[in-house]
């Protein structure tokens, strides 16, 4: 069982154990360690998103990277993706970024990239918690001119720009675009305004003001009613919300209709199948998508593959399987054709992409789908413990599995970053499935709560 690293890195309140300084520093030496180059200096990439904490660690992590004679550099606030692309392309060893995504300003996190810049695997994240709990590398110190060094890099946001924009078809403006985008105070707040506007489109900005204690603030991919509401005052073509890190998107339509991550994921597979580019008719998504995503796609015989939870996890079943195109429910999209994690402005290119390539509006695109009713619990608790193991929620969840039947589902899982149990419950109305997932919640909370 792994100790600090959850669904997605580790993540926690700043300055409160696990992250803290101190933790920050050992990472830094355990992921220096890990990535040792074969030929002369390792190097690892950092960069952060704008939380006020951002600071402490990335110099702490910088202080146990450079200790372990690795050489650190230095993008400062970027996206999650730009740190996984410009790891690989940049040939560093492995690549870091400090940010705890969605949640408040008080949280952070460390999430890590292989030299491919794809996520680490759990075996590896494994192997990094023992390094620092047995202190196996407390005698490996470096000393003299093998103690690695820190250097900035000032273009780095211009390279992740470029990318992006290569990721739009040649052919393509954006000219004529009315679009309201909705940086949540994040790592995108100067990059994502801009790539929209050389493509040609009217942008309206909001929420690009960061402080480092505003993030997601009442904005982004977890309130996209405000951004909804943006689009309709705007009159604007689309709306397009990011979260704290950049590497989610949620969208509006014309009409200030919020779209759910599955009707996303229905018309980006819909547009690649009519490409011939979706790699053997399959998308991948996890337990979280209902059952109206498959429906979706049935008259394309496209097959619905799911895995756990976590976007890496995604990624991984995509590599196995061969296949290219995959996401979560909440705004993860990947394209393995042009990213190897998530990325919220390579999935708004591609929307909009679709949107002019088809000269349709987002509200035809996502025409379509017909979500199944569902239901959804967030349910704090003090402890963690396997809820199958609970007889009391155990027995809850069968009775209610056997009243659905095959006209619905559940999913009940612990939070792998959050101490909270996630009750989802899809059923064939939505009367039902908000009372199921109420029996659900209230087990837990009598027994873990």
């Amino acid at each position: 069982m792994k100790k600090l690293f959850g669904t997605d890195g580790i993540r926690g309140t700043a300055n409160i154990y696990p992250m803290t300084a101190e933790m920050a520093l050992s990472l830094g030496r355990a992921i220096a360690h890990m990535y040792r180059g074969k030929k002369g200096k390792h190097r690892i990439l950092v960069g952060k998103d704008t939380r006020l904490s951002g600071y402490m660690i990335e110099y702490a992590l910088t202080a146990g990277i450079c200790s372990m004679g690795a050489d650190v550099y230095l993008v400062g606030p970027l996206p999650t993706p730009a740190i996984a692309f410009l790891t690989s392309s940049m040939r560093c060893d492995a690549g870091a970024v400090i940010s705890a995504s969605h949640n408040p300003f008080q949280d952070n996190g460390v999430k890590f990239f292989n030299a491919q810049g794809f996520k680490l695997k759990d075996e590896v994240e494994i192997e990094i918690e023992k390094l620092i709990f047995r202190n196996d590398i407390d005698s490996m110190r470096p000393t003299a001119e093998r103690i690695g060094k820190a250097h900035r890099i000032d273009d780095a946001a211009g390279r992740y720009i470029q990318f992006l924009k290569s990721t739009f078809p040649a052919q393509y403006r954006l000219d004529g675009f009315k679009i309201v985008l909705d940086c949540a105070h994040g790592a995108g707040y100067s990059i994502a305004p801009l790539i929209l506007e050389e493509l040609g489109a009217k942008v309206t900005a909001i929420n690009v003001h960061p402080n480092g204690t505003n993030i997601n603030q009442h904005s982004g991919c977890l309130q996209p009613e405000r951004l909804a509401q943006a689009v309709v005052d705007h009159n604007a073509d689309i709306g397009i919300a990011l979260d704290g890190d950049a590497d989610r998107a949620v969208f509006a339509d014309e009409t200030g209709q919020v779209i759910s991550g599955d009707a996303t994921l229905m018309i980006l597979a819909r547009a690649l199948h009519k490409e011939g580019c979706l790699a053997k008719n399959t998308l991948v998504a996890t337990q979280q998508s209902g059952l109206g995503l498959d429906k979706s796609l049935a008259d394309l015989d496209i097959q619905v593959k799911r895995c756990q939870i976590g976007d890496r996890y995604v990624v991984a079943m995509m590599r196995e399987g061969g296949y290219n195109f995959g996401g979560e429910q909440s705004g993860h999209i990947v394209n393995l054709n042009h990213t190897t994690t998530g990325d919220g402005m390579v999935a708004a290119l591609q929307m909009l992409a679709t949107m002019v390539g088809q000269e349709k509006r987002l509200s035809e695109l996502a025409a379509p789908f017909e979500a199944y009713p569902q239901a959804f619990r967030n349910v704090s608790i003090k402890k963690r413990k396997d809820l199958a193991s609970i007889d009391d929620v155990s027995t809850t969840m069968k009775k209610i599995e056997g009243e659905l039947g095959q006209q619905g589902r559940i999913l009940v899982r612990l939070s792998g970053t959050e101490p909270l149990a996630r009750v989802m419950v899809e059923g064939p109305n939505q009367a039902q499935a908000e009372g199921f997932a109420e029996d659900i919640a209230s087990a837990i909370e009598r027994n873990l709560g």
